[in-house]
């Protein structure tokens, strides 16, 4: 086996097991079991392994995986959209939501496998996500829908 294959399941081993706040949190666990990473590497195997951040204890955020063949995936993916809602507004067809801090990525990835039809794409910072949709009926349409998951 690769050893950037062996790393990318050490990741996953790691966030199952405890809670993973940031990159250099995670640079340090590899580190611990062998892997010498940079923040780079890291942020790379992030990427690809389609993490994200959600609520951990208190006010803690943790990296979680969604992994693609599972069954409940839009359950949880709802509930990333649940726990980083804040608000929502609209601006003709884009609509901009508000998330905890930290969040906006978590939540966009979620938006984004949701596979909402109105939806064109997403572009996140840390607590904003300007959501790009096909019409502004169909923003209407969307604030609907996500009203009534969260």
């Amino acid at each position: 086996m690769q050893i950037k294959q062996k790393r990318l399941e050490k990741i996953l081993e790691i966030i199952a097991s405890r809670d993973i706040e940031t990159q250099e949190d995670l640079a340090a666990a590899l580190a611990d079991s062998g892997f010498n990473v940079t923040q780079a590497t890291v942020s790379r195997d992030i990427k690809e392994l389609k993490l994200a951040k959600t609520r951990g204890h208190g006010e803690k955020q943790k990296y979680v995986a969604i992994a693609p063949n599972s069954d409940k995936l839009s359950e949880k993916f709802v509930r990333v959209l649940r726990d980083g809602f804040v608000s929502m507004d609209q601006a003709q067809n884009i609509l901009v939501i508000r998330t905890v801090s930290g969040m906006a990525m978590a939540v966009a990835a979620a938006l984004d496998s949701l596979h909402f039809p109105e939806v064109v794409g997403c572009i996140a910072g840390d607590d904003t996500i300007m959501v790009a949709v096909r019409t502004v009926e169909d923003t209407t349409a969307l604030k609907g829908k996500l009203r009534e998951l969260v």
